[in-house]
């Protein structure tokens, strides 16, 4: 990045794409995204953390807002939540839980209707062996849709509520591996912009 001086007045900046953090975190998020298909989680989490650490803060705050960039601000924020679930998955994989639940939970309070983050912080506690944890989160997740949306429980999260009891972490990370496969066929972000009740 370099700074010149206008023809008349002011500064001006010769910035190039791979300089801008929005491009640094979109590529990593990618490649690690493409790992965890891979099957390669370790690496993925690794990469995904990468690749969120680009964040400063939340997406356009404070800039005037308008039809068209309200919608860029949606999309780039519902990019953000997707590799928040990725780098999640990722860490469940590999065997990274320290810490994970209060991190899902932390993303849970920014983007509440995204079904995947609320699968995933039940499958932590069940990996942890907290299946009362799970089953509060899960009823958490019921209440919230019924209550805001006017919906039943999402199905996959009521697939977990049925078989929490009797989870172990064997069973538990199949699932999250198999609904890995599944979010990247379409259950990834909300077409109405919900950010996401279909996520």
């Amino acid at each position: 990045m370099r700074t010149y001086r206008g023809g008349q007045s002011g500064y001006g900046l010769a910035v190039t794409p791979h300089e801008f953090d929005l491009a640094q975190c979109t590529l990593a998020a990618r490649r690690g995204r493409n790992l965890l298909l891979r099957g390669e989680a370790e690496p993925a989490a690794e990469v995904l953390e990468g690749a969120l650490a680009w964040w400063r803060g939340p997406f356009g705050q404070d800039l005037p807002p308008t039809r068209w960039f309200n919608a860029h601000v949606a999309g780039v924020n519902n990019a953000r939540f997707d590799a928040y679930q990725d780098l999640f998955t990722s860490c469940i994989l590999a065997g990274r839980n320290e810490t994970l639940s209060y991190r899902i939970e932390s993303i849970i309070a920014e983007a509440p209707y995204r079904r995947r983050l609320w699968e995933l912080l039940a499958a932590v506690h069940c990996i942890d062996g907290d299946a009362a944890s799970a089953l509060g989160a899960i009823k958490r997740c019921q209440t919230l849709f019924a209550e805001d949306l006017g919906l039943d429980l999402p199905p996959h999260v009521e697939a977990m509520r049925a078989a929490a009891p009797s989870w172990n972490s064997e069973d538990a990370l199949r699932l999250v591996a198999a609904r890995t496969l599944v979010a990247d066929n379409g259950e990834r972000t909300d077409p109405a912009g919900h950010g996401s009740a279909l996520s």
